[in-house]
């Protein structure tokens, strides 16, 4: 699946199979699970100003049509992530109004970064029976621990190379989310090394799947998929009965990982950025 570069971008429209108000919810449950403290509305643009490694949280989300010259909003949105010194972006979801703004951008000279898909589970409960072992077994020799949001945020960054300021940002979007996070991680017992780890959010009977990690050393060993089943068994236990996660379109690991989990793609997102842009 291809990355997404300038002139070309996967299509964002949902795929057929899936329930509309499904998608929906999902679409709602994930801006709310990547809300960072630094956002505001503008004219039916919600800003987002995270100095994080997410762009989730450092975004526009079109949301609704406004009723200011499509130029006025762009140059106020400019000005606040200025401010904020965080790079100019607008997230393209099937969800985006106006339909026709990727259009209006593109013909301005926008072009399109990081292509993803939203990946749902619809039914969870069917989807876990059909998983050849009742409950996944922990890996010998590592234990499976819950961290605070400072903690994970720290956890997830060493893994990553994430700078501090990154750390710093991440662990205070996770501290003041609207839905709490619940992050776990896999530990070696002898040397005390995060192994892997991933992070739930559940609302209502919705559970995501969110920043699921594996060191470099532990590739292709099954790790990623034991946090997953594990995150995900937890949360059916609590009452969800659907999942979702956002996945890299050009990242077959993981797609094999989420598929045999049970989870189908339903529909993408993409970044559009100014000319000139870095986003």
């Amino acid at each position: 699946m291809p990355a997404v570069h300038s002139g070309q971008t996967r299509s964002v429209a949902p795929m057929p199979g899936f329930d509309p108000l499904l998608l929906s919810r999902v679409e709602d449950a994930g801006l709310n699970a990547s809300a960072p403290p630094q956002q505001r509305w503008l004219d039916g643009w919600l800003l987002r100003f995270s100095p994080g490694k997410a762009r989730r949280a450092r975004c526009i989300n079109a949301l609704a049509e406004g009723r200011l010259p499509l130029a006025q909003r762009l140059a106020l949105a400019e000005a606040a992530s200025a401010d904020a010194g965080v790079p100019l972006l607008l997230r393209i979801t099937p969800f985006t109004q106006p339909t026709d703004l990727p259009a209006q951008l593109r013909s301005r000279g926008w072009t399109a970064v990081d292509d993803t898909r939203v990946l749902v589970c619809a039914d969870l409960a069917v989807s876990l029976a059909m998983q050849p072992v009742p409950r996944p077994r922990l890996p010998e020799g590592l234990h499976w621990i819950a961290l605070a949001p400072g903690e994970y945020a720290e956890a997830i960054g060493a893994l990553r190379g994430s700078a501090p300021a990154q750390r710093l940002a991440q662990a205070q979007r996770l501290h003041w989310s609207p839905v709490p996070y619940r992050g776990h991680a896999l530990v070696d017992r002898a040397s005390g090394q995060v192994v892997a780890c991933g992070q739930s959010a559940r609302e209502a009977d919705l559970v995501g799947l969110h920043e699921v990690h594996t060191h470099d050393g532990y590739r292709g060993t099954g790790l990623a998929s034991w946090v997953c089943e594990q995150l995900l068994r937890s949360a059916l236990e609590e009452g969800a009965r659907s999942a979702y996660l956002q996945v890299e379109a050009d990242n077959p690991a993981a797609w094999q990982v989420y598929r045999r989990l049970g989870f189908g793609d339903a529909y993408g997102y993409h970044y559009l950025q100014p000319p000139g842009g870095r986003g």
